[in-house]
C-alpha cells in the first residue's frame, strides 16, 4: 500500500545561505497553524536538529545515505513522518554538495524521497543574478524537482521587486522573500551554531523567527506544494522491540548532546533501556550495565567536568570493574588523561585513555570515513567495517614513549584514500573520533548490547 506524506525540501545554493533559520521559522509557523510537523536534517548534523525540535515540538531525524542505506533511510523517513501533517527536510551545504560522487547530497535525497524542493538564495548584494543562479540550479539536474525559490537577506522592497521580476520571466515561482533582520540571527561558534541546549534565549529567538517567516513566506503556498508530493511505496512494519533487560547510561547535558534519536532507538530494539545522566551535574554514574559518552562540546566545559571529581571517580571505578564503555569524539576527549582547551588551560579528565587532547583554532578533520576494527571491540570483532564521519577541532597528543596505546580502527576517508590509525580500544573500552548512526550498523549496536548483557549476567 502506498503512503501519502506531504513533504518539502528546503535547499540552498551554498552553506551560509540561511537554511536553518528559514527552516526553524517555517517549522514554528506551521506548528502555530495547528499542524503536526516533522522535521529532518540531511547529513551528519547534530546541532541544527536541536533548533528544529524547539520549533516543531518533535525530535528531528537525520537523513544520510553514507551513514545508513537508502532502504533504511526510506524506512526511517516513513516511520517517523507517518503521523505528521507535513514533513520539512532541511538540506546540507549547497543543493548538489555532498560526499564523493554526491553521496548524501540534498539533491540525491530529494530524489530518493521524491520531494519538491524550494531553493534558498542569499540575495544580499545581488540583483538579477539571483534569477540566473536559480535557472542554473534548476537546469543542472532536471530530475531534481526544484519548484520555486525563497529569497533571503533582501535589503528593500525595491530589491525584492527587481529579483522577482527576473524570476517571473523565467517562470520560477517565489514562495517567500525574507528581509535582512538581525533579530533572526542564530549564534555560532567553531562547529557551527551554538547547540540549543546552551542558547539560553533560544525560545524567544525561535518565536521571533517564526513570526517573521509567517509574514514573509507564503505558508499556504508551501503547504499546497508539500501536498502535491507523490505517494511513496509503503514499507513493511518491523517486528516489535524486545523487552528491556540491560541498562545503558547515556551522557546527555550541555557538554554531551550529539545523538541521533533513531540511533538510540536501535539500542532499545535490542533490549537496552537508555538511562540519561549528566557528567556535569550528577555526582556519580546511575546504575547501569554499559556506558555511552557521545559527542558534544566538552572543551567548553572542561573546568566543570574536571571539578566534578565524584563523577570522574565513579566512571573510572566502573571502567576498572569492566563496565563496557563506548565513546565518540567529545566522549573520547573526556576519556583522555588530560584536555587542553582553546586558551591552553590544561584539565585532567578521566584518565581511562592514556593520551591527551588539545583544541586547535583550525578545523582538523571533517568528512565521511570507513572504519575497520584493528581488534575485537565492544562494537564487534576484528575486521568489522563501519561507516561514520569525523568533525573536530581537537587533536590527539602522542602518549609518552613506551605507553601502551592500542589503536581501535584503521580509518579511510572517502575523498582521500590514505589509511590512518585511529581511536583506542582495550578490554571493554572503545573511544575514537568516529560518529556512528546505529541504524546504519545495527550489528554494532546489537554487539554492544550483548556485551553489556554478558557483563550483567556475569555480575549476577
Amino acid at each position: 500500500m502506498n503512503t501519502k506524506i506531504p513533504r518539502i525540501v528546503i535547499a540552498a545554493t551554498q552553506s551560509g545561505s540561511g537554511k536553518t533559520t528559514i527552516v526553524t521559522g517555517l517549522l514554528a509557523a506551521l506548528r502555530n497553524k495547528g499542524l503536526k510537523v516533522q522535521s529532518y536534517k540531511i547529513g551528519p548534523d547534530y546541532i541544527d536538529p536541536g533548533y528544529h525540535k524547539l520549533a516543531s515540538g518533535r525530535p528531528a531525524h537525520n537523513l544520510d545515505t553514507w551513514l545508513v542505506s537508502k532502504e533504511k533511510l526510506n524506512e526511517i523517513f516513513q516511520k517517523t513522518a507517518k503521523d505528521a501533517d507535513i514533513a520539512v527536510i532541511e538540506g546540507v551545504m549547497g543543493l548538489y554538495d555532498g560526499g564523493k560522487n554526491g553521496i548524501s547530497s540534498t539533491a540525491e535525497i530529494s530524489k530518493l524521497i521524491d520531494a519538491p524542493v524550494l531553493l534558498v538564495i542569499n540575495a544580499k548584494s545581488m540583483g538579477e543574478s539571483a534569477a540566473a543562479i536559480a535557472l542554473g540550479f534548476k537546469s543542472y539536474d532536471p530530475e531534481v524537482n526544484i519548484s520555486g525559490v525563497i529569497l533571503n537577506r533582501l535589503g528593500s522592497p525595491t530589491h525584492r521587486g527587481m529579483i522577482e521580476e527576473a524570476l517571473d520571466r523565467l517562470d520560477i515561482p517565489v514562495y517567500g522573500a525574507v528581509m535582512r533582520n538581525d533579530a533572526m540571527i542564530l549564534p555560532e561558534r567553531h562547529l557551527g551554531l551554538v547547540p540549543v541546549e546552551e542558547n539560553r534565549k533560544e525560545k524567544e529567538t525561535v518565536e521571533e523567527i517564526g513570526k517573521t517567516i509567517a509574514r514573509e513566506i507564503n505558508i499556504e503556498k508551501v503547504i499546497e506544494l508539500a501536498n502535491s508530493a507523490s505517494e511513496l511505496p509503503g514499507i513493511e512494519e518491523c517486528a516489535g522491540d524486545r523487552s528491556s533487560d540491560v541498562k545503558i547510561a547515556v551522557a546527555r547535558d550541555d557538554a554531551f548532546s550529539f545523538y541521533y534519536p533513531e540511533s538510540l532507538a536501535v539500542l532499545e530494539k535490542y533490549g537496552a533501556e537508555i538511562v540519561p545522566f549528566s557528567p556535569l551535574k550528577d555526582r556519580e554514574l546511575p546504575e547501569c550495565d554499559g556506558l555511552i559518552l557521545g559527542g558534544g562540546f566538552p572543551e567548553m566545559f572542561a573546568k566543570e567536568l574536571y571539578d566534578n571529581e565524584g563523577m570522574r571517580e565513579s566512571i573510572r571505578r566502573a571502567a576498572k570493574d569492566g563496565l563496557p564503555i563506548y565513546a565518540e569524539c567529545g566522549g573520547f576527549m573526556y576519556l583522555m588523561k588530560r584536555m587542553i582547551d582553546f586558551e591552553k588551560n590544561a584539565y585532567p579528565m578521566l584518565g581511562i585513555v592514556p593520551g591527551e587532547v588539545e583544541m586547535n583554532r583550525k578545523l582538523q578533520t571533517v568528512g565521511y570515513v570507513s572504519a575497520e576494527m584493528q581488534r575485537d571491540t565492544v562494537l564487534g570483532p576484528k575486521g568489522t567495517v563501519l561507516h561514520g564521519h569525523e568533525f573536530h577541532f581537537s587533536s590527539e597528543c602522542a602518549p609518552a614513549e613506551g605507553t601502551k596505546y592500542p589503536r581501535a580502527f584503521t580509518f579511510v576517508r572517502t575523498r582521500k584514500k590514505e589509511p590512518y590509525d585511529a581511536g583506542y580500544a582495550e578490554g571493554n573500552i572503545l573511544g575514537s573520533y568516529l560518529h556512528l548512526h546505529f541504524a546504519g550498523c545495527p550489528q554494532a549496536a546489537e554487539h554492544f548490547v550483548n556485551v553489556c548483557r554478558k557483563r550483567k549476567n556475569q555480575e549476577a
